[in-house]
């Protein structure tokens, strides 16, 4: 990948600016290999603790692993519009099964899962939200993992436009979510002590 395609240059740069470009296959495949990696990691984690593996350290481990990954979803952000060849998605196969997921962060997470969020701080009157961490990171785990099947399919550019797609619209804001209440909750414990 060329410097210039992810440059901290362009990723300051103003927002009339366009979007960094990445020039070639070989560039799309190394940043794909970049996300991808960035991706199994969060969900390798995310499981991980989901089993109990660091009760102890759930929180911070969560607010460490959902941080990295927004750093992959900026990534994303910060290119140009990755747009498949075809114009239909490719059946990746069925989505996992979440709720066992789900469930076992909630209970690991309580009593401090559930926070209040706004919803649209850029909304002319903002409302707030009552959203569970659980559900964040169970919506970001779906998301990647639908976008990663498709990339151990091949299908590279069909799993950038998906991570890229569904960062924006959908495990972007749950994570952005989930890495503030977490970061509070790190803070609390630790400024309470």
């Amino acid at each position: 990948m060329s410097d210039r395609s992810l440059s901290t240059a362009d990723a300051a740069a103003p927002a009339d600016q366009p979007p960094a470009v990445l020039d070639s296959a070989a560039e799309l495949a190394e940043f794909a290999d970049q996300i991808s990696d960035q991706i199994e990691s969060f969900l390798v984690v995310v499981r991980a603790v989901a089993r109990g593996d660091a009760t102890d350290s759930a929180v911070p481990m969560l607010l460490l692993e959902v941080s990295q990954l927004l750093l992959a979803g900026g990534r994303l952000g910060a290119v140009h519009d990755v747009v498949p060849e075809e114009r239909f998605e490719e059946d990746p196969g069925p989505d996992p099964d979440l709720d066992e997921l789900r469930e076992k962060l909630a209970a690991l997470l309580e009593p401090c899962d559930n926070y209040r969020e706004v919803f649209d701080p850029l909304a002319s009157q903002p409302e707030l939200e009552t959203r569970r961490i659980s559900d964040d990171i169970a919506t970001a785990v779906a998301d990647l993992a639908h976008g990663l099947a498709h990339y151990r399919a091949g299908r590279t550019l069909e799993a950038l436009w998906w991570w890229q797609f569904s960062y924006l619209t959908d495990w972007g804001p749950a994570a952005s979510a989930a890495v503030r209440a977490l970061q509070s909750i790190v803070a609390r414990s630790r400024l309470q002590e």
